[in-house]
C-alpha cells in the first residue's frame, strides 16, 4: 500500500529499499488497485497475499495478459 505509486514504483526499479523486491530483482508492476481509503487499502492487500500463488497470477493475466510494465511511461 502506498499513497504514490509511482515514487513506490521508481523506488522498486532503483532497488533503494531492502526487501523482497530488492532480493530478486523485481521492476515491473504489473498490476495495481486504486482505493479511497487506506483502511480499505491495507484489507484487501491482506486478502491478496493470502491467495495461493497461482490465483494471483491469473488475477494479472485476467487484467494484464502481456505482463506489460504498467508504469514504464511514469518514470
Amino acid at each position: 500500500m502506498t499513497g504514490d505509486l509511482a515514487a513506490r514504483a521508481l523506488q522498486h526499479k532503483e532497488h533503494t529499499v531492502p526487501g523482497f523486491t530488492s532480493r530478486y530483482r523485481i521492476t515491473r508492476l504489473l498490476y495495481f488497485e486504486e482505493f479511497g481509503s487506506p483502511t480499505e487499502a491495507i484489507a484487501r492487500e491482506k486478502e491478496l497475499k493470502g491467495w495461493r500463488r497461482r490465483k494471483k497470477l491469473d488475477l494479472i493475466l485476467s487484467k494484464n495478459p502481456k505482463w506489460k510494465d504498467l508504469s514504464a511511461d511514469w518514470l
